[in-house]
């Protein structure tokens, strides 16, 4: 029997022996790389975070006490610890448990997070709330050296220096270079600061040098002078100790009995306390350590090789967006490139290996992308601007203030729209065509292929304002890529003409697709004019924004049905705005909507969850026979 499985439920670690942390940290990577490998995850920023979740579970009481974990790649080790191991067969799969802190999952997750730069401000309200009460709690942050370079980190830490109670917060640092390297001088320091004795004789000091008529004043602000003068030069970290936060490290990310030591010292103090470790990324598997950036995300994989078992399929839409990039940018250099610390992901690696001085990554600052790119604009030059969906929401306002209203030839790349997958509910892009139709100014286009995609990129170029192109995750849909259809703004493409209008026979329907929902709609226009003998009307809406009205008032003064079909969710969505047209006209045509009825979508496989929400070509098919029978 393994240390592991004396691991039942929450607080179990504490009953085993200190001495016995490293091989429950051997077993509990193990136990991550074989499951990863399996359903696909969050692989080597969990493998780095190990043992300080180890060490923060051996100090503090749950579900009383309270972690939040920033993001939240890395909180499986979290779940193991609080007796979640048996359930991780079924990781980040529909009815599975979530690869994030999930509330409704456990009483031991504080906190639902996805975004980065979160945790801090949410300790903070923790916190407060917790000194309203009059309770006494350990509440503690665990934050990534990338999450801090988002605004919203700063924001927090501002706030956090005026905080009368004790907040702890772990900076994870795997990556950048925040600060020299674990060293004796910075243990032996760390130590210090946070022990009692240290603490105690301090104060004392302080109050009787304070007390000295006269002269105690300027004595004792003489000495934290010459303090911190010594502490600039010796001590990492002096920005924390700049805004009044207490700071200690860095500390070796992987000593469990180390960093045991120093959490506890650190909860026992009055004030915010930021203790910052060194970790390495993948640490516990050779392929995690050396690729890092690709074992972030990863689906199932072979352990002894770490090649992933993804059959090669044909490019993504990431794919086609890169390679059509980087032809863009070797025929115009007055194009410039933006990502928000997501140079791979977004597939803008490319461009900026071939021009990095047109390449710029801000960081996780999806707010401050935006805003540079409108000044880039404003410049004479045509920023592309490549962003997840799910991170777009966090600019709505630079892109409604900096972009939408100065209409700036700003161009948004909007990729992973529409349902996303095993990431769940934060990372769904089934949000944006609400909020992007409320932006004044703003082109919005959805292709509905590989060669759209190439399309509306060129057509971007030629406009006079900002545009948004959006695309989903996965295979790029290319069977209609032999098809021309010129662009034009805010005009619909007619991918075929139903013969059947006006017939008495049967009750005539018409499709309005957008984005990669054009291809459902073709397989079930396919299997309707083979099982039926009618052939409904195909259009491709392609743009979102201006929408082609035109042809929706076409539509349904010839139709019986218009069945609009969309991966959003319904409030605020395309096919509210033709219910709106119906409604202003005198035709009985009668909308078959087929959209998101949930305000949220959990984890899984695009096709299930697809199939969940009745957007796959069964479900459609099925309901518009039903309908158009009666």
């Amino acid at each position: 029997m393994g240390l592991l499985d004396k691991i039942k439920k929450e607080n179990d670690i504490k009953n085993l022996d200190l001495d016995d942390m490293p091989e429950l940290a051997k077993e509990i990577r193990s136990f991550i790389i074989e499951s990863v490998s399996k359903t696909g995850g969050h692989l080597a920023s969990n493998l780095g975070a190990v043992e300080l979740t180890m060490a923060l579970h051996r100090c503090m009481d749950f579900p009383n006490d309270k972690i939040v974990f920033d993001v939240g790649h890395q909180s499986y080790t979290h779940k193991i610890l609080t007796g979640r191991k048996d359930e991780f067969y079924k990781l980040r799969q529909y009815g599975g448990i979530s690869g994030f802190p999930k509330t409704s999952e456990s009483e031991a997750d504080a906190f639902n997070t996805g975004h980065s730069s979160t945790s801090i401000s949410a300790v903070i309200g923790m916190v407060q709330a917790k000194m309203l009460r009059g309770t006494d709690e350990k509440i503690c942050a665990v934050i990534g050296d990338g999450s801090m370079t988002g605004g919203m980190a700063f924001e927090a830490l501002d706030q956090l220096s005026q905080l009368k109670s004790n907040c702890l917060i772990v900076l994870n640092d795997n990556e950048m270079s925040i600060s020299q390297n674990v060293g004796g001088l910075s243990s032996t320091l760390s130590k210090i600061r946070v022990g009692k004795s240290y603490n105690e004789f301090k104060s004392s000091v302080e109050n009787v040098l304070l007390d000295i008529p006269g002269v105690g004043q300027k004595v004792a602000k003489g000495i934290k002078k010459s303090k911190d003068s010594i502490k600039n030069m010796l001590v990492p970290g002096t920005i924390f100790g700049d805004m009044g936060i207490t700071y200690v490290g860095p500390i070796d990310g992987h000593d469990t009995e180390k960093m045991v030591e120093i959490f506890s010292d650190a909860f026992k103090l009055d004030r915010p306390v930021i203790v910052h470790i060194k970790t390495k990324k993948g640490k516990g598997y050779k392929f995690a350590e050396k690729y890092p950036e690709f074992f972030h995300g990863v689906g199932p994989f072979n352990i002894e090789n770490g090649h992933t078992l993804a059959e090669k399929k044909a490019p993504s839409y990431t794919e086609v967006f890169s390679k059509k990039l980087l032809q863009l940018g070797e025929e115009n250099d007055k194009i410039v490139a933006i990502t928000a610390a997501m140079a791979k992901g977004t597939g803008v690696r490319a461009f900026q290996k071939a021009f990095p001085e047109r390449c710029f990554d801000v960081g996780i600052a999806e707010q401050h992308a935006l805003t540079f790119a409108a000044g880039l604009a404003a410049g004479g030059n045509i920023p592309i601007v490549a962003l997840y969906s799910s991170f777009l929401q966090r600019g709505y306002d630079q892109l409604l203030h900096d972009i939408g209203l100065q209409k700036l030839h700003v161009i948004i790349m909007i990729d992973r729209s529409g349902i996303v997958g095993e990431d769940g509910e934060t990372h769904m892009g089934i949000y944006d065509t609400t909020f992007l139709r409320s932006i004044p100014n703003l082109t919005v286009i959805a292709p509905r292929g590989a060669k759209d995609l190439e399309d509306a990129m060129d057509y971007a170029l030629t406009c006079d304002g900002p545009v948004a192109i959006k695309y989903p995750k996965g295979t790029a849909y290319s069977e209609l890529d032999d098809r021309s259809f010129k662009y034009i703004r805010g005009k619909a493409e007619v991918i075929n003409f139903s013969s059947q209008v006006g017939e008495a026979r049967c009750k005539t329907v018409a499709f309005f697709a957008v984005g990669d929902m054009v291809r459902t709609a073709v397989e079930v226009r396919d299997r309707i004019k083979a099982e039926s003998g009618f052939e409904p009307e195909l259009i491709n809406a392609r743009f979102i924004c201006p929408l082609d009205t035109e042809r929706i008032k076409d539509i349904i003064d010839k139709f019986d049905y218009i069945a609009v079909m969309e991966e959003s969710i319904k409030r605020g969505s395309l096919g509210e705005a033709v219910a709106y047209e119906i409604a202003m006209s005198t035709s009985q045509c009668k909308l078959l909507h087929y959209a998101i009825d949930s305000e949220t979508v959990s984890h899984g496989s695009q096709r299930r969850l697809r199939e969940a929400c009745g957007l796959d070509a069964n479900s459609i098919y099925a309901d518009i026979i039903k309908k158009i029978s009666n």
